[in-house]
């Protein structure tokens, strides 16, 4: 077990240089919480090591060192493999149920249909769903094109799956449930490496896999937890990239005669830092999550500051004098280069089915209306793609009209207005007093979860703040990216479960908060960060009471999964354990 917090304060890109005197305003910031630097030597500062569990954890287990050692190396693998196990589980039972046409998968599952059989969305006729539940096969898909307000990517995915196993609920739901558990993987592996730390990146995953809103999403054919997934991939893309360069700027720097890595400012401000085909990919997922719906386009905007700011701190640490400076020159085009312009390619090449038929909706638009466009000299596809983005546009800021669940997005983070998905009640039910029983999905969140994660949130702003830590700061990016550009369109009609997007990154802070409450491994560094007395020396009871309360806060966030299972699934119980269950009056 291990914590956010390493005894050397490994990865964080400023704080005072080494052996040099506080400043001013560091001294200022200490009033908050504000930690010098302690002296760790610039490799580990650059290329930071990853944790291995105390020999004392093994002993306890009586498991000898040579099989200690096995199982630790297995670790990095088989633990978040066995998590994602676990959720995949938990994703696949009884997928196909409730068997109904759920929500908007009334859109999704129809026009995905006809885009993997046509090329192109269909105009479908009202109340088929029902048709389609009893017998798919005896409903024609239409040919005439339907207006879509959301790119094609989703509905090729969701597709997919249909063509695997058929028009039916469990063909719908299958690839959004295969991202869902893959997502978890992702998860584990980008905590872990992100902490440098198996149990803290196992620890992330877990807590994935038990929200309730990213359990729901991932068993319902709607977009929102596919754009999750390739926002999710781009950051782990990023995060991989920004080990990469500072590992190839460690490799770059000079040795002294003791072996000791030395900055160097010349080869800090002008190594080229090559090819970095990471962050290519984390441009092609970022254009697959803005493929999907709009709102990763906010993304991608984020995201590509964010690791421009990666290297900043990269070259800064290994010496440079003006490291934005060196940026400027060496790092900004290539980074744009590899995210906007191969996003937005990956965006139009998206709309291929679309492209190469002429039936689907506004395709031949500049060949009639727009014939007389001063822009004649673009090709047809194109004009006729752009004016279809502005009639969309125009549709998405002008959604104004009143839904039963909408929610304002100042209300997410406590859960405020959750959506229910499906209801159904069954009369005569002879367990409940009221002689009903009740079915619901419920899209909301693990609410012990979600509560814990508004603290765990202020702690990430906090150490990004004032102890300079990158990885909170790229945890509060995450959240803000997917969270903070719905402010601006609070008059339009959103939803709470547009939040899953940023669900990883909530799971990240919480897992930040609990390495905290834990507590570093014994040091000497650590025990003055923490204040420890001579009394507790080697800081093990300190660490023992917050390995105790970290459990427990886990325990209860699996039990809180567990005690809204029934609200996840669609399961029927007595309608009196039903109303149990809505702890809020605004969840009704």
């Amino acid at each position: 077990m291990t914590s956010t917090a390493p005894e050397t304060q490994r990865g964080q890109d400023a704080g005072d240089p080494l052996g040099e005197q506080p400043t001013s305003w560091q001294r200022r910031l200490r009033r908050f919480g504000h930690v010098p630097r302690p002296e760790t030597p610039l490799r580990d500062r650059l290329d930071p090591p990853y944790t291995r569990p105390g020999r004392q954890v093994w002993s306890v287990l009586a498991i000898p060192p040579h099989v200690a050692d096995r199982l630790v190396r297995w670790s990095g693998w088989g633990g978040p493999l066995l998590i994602t196990l676990v959720a995949g589980l938990l994703r696949f039972w009884k997928l196909d149920r409730p068997h109904a046409v759920i929500f908007d998968e009334t859109y999704y599952a129809k026009d995905a249909w006809a885009l993997v059989n046509q090329g192109y969305e269909g105009s479908w006729p009202k109340d088929v769903d029902k048709l389609i539940l009893k017998d798919p096969s005896s409903v024609p898909i239409p040919t005439d094109p339907g207006y879509v307000v959301h790119p094609p990517v989703g509905k090729w995915i969701i597709g997919f799956g249909e063509q695997l196993f058929g028009f039916t609920p469990f063909g719908w739901r299958f690839m959004v449930a295969v991202l869902g558990t893959v997502s978890v993987l992702l998860l584990c592996r980008i905590g872990r490496r992100l902490f440098r730390s198996t149990f803290l990146g196992c620890l992330a995953g877990l807590l994935l896999a038990v929200d309730g809103l990213h359990f729901v999403m991932s068993r319902t054919a709607l977009l929102d937890l596919i754009v999750m997934f390739f926002v999710l991939a781009a950051f782990g893309c990023l995060v991989v990239d920004r080990d990469r360069a500072r590992r190839r700027l460690a490799d770059a720097l000079p040795v002294d005669a003791e072996g000791v890595l030395r900055p160097d400012a010349r080869i800090a401000e002008t190594l080229r830092l090559g090819w970095r085909p990471w962050r290519l990919g984390a441009g092609v997922m970022l254009g697959l999550a803005f493929a999907t719906k709009w709102n990763g386009l906010y993304v991608l905007a984020a995201f590509g500051l964010m690791t421009v700011l990666w290297d900043v701190g990269a070259r800064r640490t290994a010496g440079a004098v003006k490291p934005y400076m060196a940026v400027l020159r060496r790092d900004l085009v290539p980074a744009f280069v590899s995210t906007v312009p191969v996003a937005i390619v990956t965006y139009v090449v998206s709309w291929t089915g679309w492209i190469v038929t002429d039936k689907g909706y506004y395709r031949n638009w500049a060949a009639t209306e727009g014939k007389n466009s001063s822009w004649n000299w673009l090709p047809d596809w194109l004009r006729s793609l752009w004016h279809y983005e502005n009639q969309v546009y125009d549709f998405h800021v002008g959604l104004t009209s009143g839904h039963t669940y909408e929610s304002n997005p100042w209300s997410w983070l406590v859960l405020g207005r959750p959506v229910s998905y499906f209801y159904e009640e069954q009369a005569g039910c002879k367990e409940s007093t009221t002689g009903k029983c009740a079915s619901e999905v419920l899209a909301i969140g693990t609410p012990l979860l979600w509560w814990l994660a508004c603290f765990a949130l202020a702690y990430v702003v906090w150490r990004w703040l004032f102890r300079r830590d990158w990885r909170a700061g790229a945890i509060a990016c995450g959240v803000a990216a997917g969270w903070v550009p719905w402010f601006f369109y609070q008059e339009r009609t959103i939803f709470l479960f547009y939040a899953v997007v940023f669900v990883p990154f909530l799971c990240l802070a919480v897992t930040m908060l609990l390495g905290a409450i834990v507590g570093p491994a014994a040091g000497q560094g650590a025990r003055a960060e923490l204040g420890l007395t001579s009394g507790d020396p080697t800081g093990e009871r300190r660490r023992t009471l917050g390995a105790i309360a970290a459990g427990v806060l886990v325990l209860l966030i699996v039990w809180n999964f567990i005690y809204f299972w029934p609200l996840y699934t669609g399961t029927s119980i007595p309608e009196d354990l039903w109303r149990d269950r809505m702890w809020l009056d605004t969840w009704v």
